[in-house]
């Protein structure tokens, strides 16, 4: 397993991965070298098949305050001494990581168990689900310094919450309350805090239980199908289902309804 110094990679049960931003003292602030180390982790959780779903959390009291303003990060200032480093800078930070998100064909689930802002809440919509404590909050603050939904939020935001309302979010710096941010689709539930973790582990578990390669290739089809046609829709689908329905996992779903018991997928 690799070396995290700002980030915390663990295996609470099997099938199930947890990372959780590791710098409370910032609110999980994200720097340039916990990018790198985020990217580094979900490839992990990718390649292991082992690993059925992944849950995205912030250590102490936040989630994820966007990114670290306060000129401690000395890997970002070496980066910004090189030549175009603002967009470099991007591209190799938080860019990396919306995308690596983007792309997994793997159950992602972010645990919000306080503030996420700005560059925070991007990262909590680049995961599939997001169950939020009662008391977190979430919204855009990068107006407040004169900046930019710069690390996704302007294409993520509007697909959330709709134009207006993401334009209204981020022009006016607004912060919501979790009850707030579930009526604008930026949440998919809220639980009491005390509740979050053992919320959170439930639908874990459920995602583990399932047929590993369905799961998988109807996130794929559903992630892809934004960009598409019904039509062109339908023809993906007709393709996923030759992968699918002669696996030995729905072999193992016909046999144990028959049997009335529990399946064992393995994924095969």
């Amino acid at each position: 397993m690799a070396e995290f110094s700002e980030i915390l990679f663990e295996t609470p049960e099997p099938h199930i991965a947890r990372v959780t931003l590791n710098r409370p003292a910032q609110m999980n602030a994200y720097t340039t070298r916990l990018c790198e180390e985020l990217v580094e982790a979900i490839e992990i959780y990718l390649r292991d098949d082992e690993l059925r779903c992944l849950i995205l959390t912030g250590a102490g009291r936040g989630f994820c305050s966007g990114g670290d303003i306060s000129g401690a990060d000395d890997h970002h200032a070496e980066l910004m001494a090189l030549q175009l480093s603002h967009g470099r800078e991007m591209r190799d930070g938080m860019h990396r990581v919306i995308l690596a998100l983007s792309r997994l064909d793997k159950p992602t689930i972010a645990m919000v168990n306080g503030p996420a802002v700005a560059g925070g809440l991007t990262l909590a919509l680049a995961c599939d689900l997001r169950i939020a404590a009662d008391t977190a909050k979430l919204g855009d603050t990068s107006g407040r310094f004169g900046l930019l939904p710069d690390e996704g939020g302007a294409w993520l935001f509007p697909r959330f919450m709709g134009l207006d309302l993401a334009l209204k979010m981020t022009m006016l710096a607004e912060v919501y309350s979790a009850l707030e941010a579930e009526d604008l689709g930026l949440v998919t539930e809220v639980v009491p805090a005390a509740g979050l973790e053992a919320r959170v582990m439930e639908l874990a578990r459920e995602f583990a239980l399932r047929a590993p390669l369905a799961v998988r290739l109807a996130k794929s089809m559903m992630m892809r199908g934004q960009g598409m046609t019904l039509e062109q829709s339908l023809g993906d689908a007709a393709l996923s289902v030759m992968i699918a329905n002669p696996s030995a996992d729905v072999r193992e779903g016909v046999k144990a309804f028959f049997d009335k018991r529990m399946p064992k997928f393995k994924g095969k």
